[in-house]
């Protein structure tokens, strides 16, 4: 809740006007991350655009990890593992699962390999038909299990908790969580949506298509809240946040309920869904930029990348069960990783993304923005304002404050 305030309004200034600066280097640039910043301006620029696809490698790496999680979850919710109330006894069950190298790897791989089929399938026949597939259905069971959530007795406290702001216990930790969770939500800083509006047509409308994804991506955020906390709250469990509430307390709380096992498969399914799509967007403009820069065929960029990333990827598998002692700056692997890309790397492409759109290319990306006159961009000024000043000295000002 103390978050949620802090993050629409990020989301709706900082976010909105970096997801348009990059759509409009995509669009212009016709190219991968890289390849975009090298069309427009060249010189040291082309690193920014390295930057997101290096971010692109890391999150990718611990994000299927809990991808694999969500997929394991689903399988358990129909076979009956998680058929009891009791947090202490499905604690202790998650507990053993992530402990096991064998689990956690299988399941890894598992997800790995069905990102890695959809981006092999190229843009129109692998992500664009995943996407028509498997959008309409997370829409339909986040609805479905929000509506659910909401109607139960007792769930008007997690509403109130959910969407009552305490700003007295807002730190600048939590400020920088806010920031992080933004730029990661909107694919932000990782060359994401660079590599996809590089695949638009001159025609679309980029302001208004930066403002519908920004909106639908909050939506969707808060529908989700709405889907969790009030089932939580409803059965009096402690509304803590992260791989506890989401792999403990739920389990629980589903338990309790009417045809709770039904509940359980399709909110670790609607998970896997969500998880499955953003690893798709995260992948691939690592793979536009092997296809455009190295030569690579889709099929060999595809599977080479996601054969370093799944490497990569095995040390915060096994972060949390044989290698649960290493530590890096006090954190565990998957928590130091993840720390790396949500609140450094990320945070910091948007910086350059920011600068290179108000300062370096200014009038160009304007030109894009309005599609070349067809489309007037009334706010225009206000947006290269923003990315020329309020956006990096923000981000900065969190990011500084936050280590």
């Amino acid at each position: 809740p103390k978050v949620l305030v802090l993050y629409i309004v990020f989301v709706l200034t900082i976010g909105l006007s970096v997801m348009l600066a990059e759509f409009a280097i995509g669009r212009a640039g016709q190219r991968n991350p890289v390849g975009s910043f090298r069309a427009l301006k060249g010189g040291a620029w082309p690193a920014a655009g390295g930057l997101g696809v290096i971010a692109g490698f890391v999150i990718l790496s611990f994000y299927s990890v809990v991808g694999g999680w969500t997929l394991a979850y689903a399988i358990k919710s129909v076979t009956g593992a998680l058929a009891s109330n009791d947090p202490k006894v499905l604690g202790a069950a998650f507990g053993t699962f992530i402990a096991d190298p064998l689990d956690v790897i299988g399941f890894h791989t598992a997800f790995m390999v069905l990102t890695l089929v959809i981006v092999a399938g190229g843009v129109r026949h692998g992500i664009e038909r995943a996407a028509r597939i498997l959008m309409p259905i997370l829409a339909l069971l986040v609805i479905v299990l929000a509506v659910r959530a909401v109607t139960l007795d007792g769930a008007a406290k997690g509403i109130a908790f959910f969407l009552t702001p305490d700003f007295s216990k807002v730190t600048w930790n939590t400020v920088n969580a806010a920031l992080g969770q933004a730029f990661f939500s909107l694919s932000l800083g990782m060359g994401t949506m660079i590599t996809y509006a590089s695949y638009l047509n001159r025609q679309v409308n980029l302001p208004k298509t930066a403002a519908q994804v920004t909106l639908l991506d909050t939506g969707f955020a808060v529908i989700a809240g709405l889907m969790i906390l009030p089932a939580v709250f409803a059965f009096g469990f402690d509304p803590a946040a992260g791989p506890g509430l989401t792999f403990i307390t739920l389990p629980a709380v589903f338990a309790q309920m009417p045809a709770g096992a039904l509940f359980s498969f399709l909110f670790f399914t609607l998970l896997a869904i969500a998880a499955l799509t953003s690893a798709v967007s995260i992948i691939e403009p690592v793979v536009s930029y092997l296809i455009d820069e190295r030569k690579l065929s889709r099929r060999t960029a595809t599977w080479g990348a996601g054969a370093v990333i799944w490497a990569l990827g095995v040390p915060s598998a096994l972060s949390l069960g044989p290698w649960k002692d290493i530590t890096v700056g006090g954190k565990g692997i998957l928590d130091a990783v993840d720390y790396l890309a949500s609140n450094i790397m990320l945070p910091l492409g948007g910086i350059l993304i920011a600068l290179f759109v108000g300062w370096s290319v200014a009038a160009r990306a304007v030109d894009e923005a309005q599609s070349g006159g067809d489309h007037p961009f009334a706010l225009a000024r206000v947006w290269i304002f923003i990315c020329r000043f309020v956006a990096p000295a923000a981000v900065a000002w969190v990011m500084i404050s936050g280590l």
